[in-house]
């Protein structure tokens, strides 16, 4: 992985507490409207992670690519993983 793992990692930390947080909220039966403001909190850092994680990709991995054939592979997995997204 090329991302900033120190960066990724405290994303993904952070996401992480956030959803154990949520799960004691659900056990504790508090209000909904806080629960799903929580989870979407969590939802938002694991995207920020995913970027890096992507563009890292992008900036390292693709544009690397030793060959024409292994590039072109690589921007087939861009392709894909956008419409997933979308």
């Amino acid at each position: 992985m090329r991302a900033d793992k120190a960066k990724v990692l405290r994303l993904l930390k952070t996401a992480a507490g956030q959803i154990e947080g949520v799960v004691r909220m659900v056990e504790e039966d508090r209000y909904c409207m806080d629960i799903s403001n929580q989870i979407m909190a969590a939802e938002s850092v694991l995207k920020r992670a995913n970027r890096e994680v992507v563009k890292a990709h992008m900036c390292g991995c693709v544009r690397d690519a030793e060959t024409d054939e292994a590039r072109e592979e690589k921007i087939e997995e861009m392709l894909r993983l956008l419409e997933k997204l979308m």
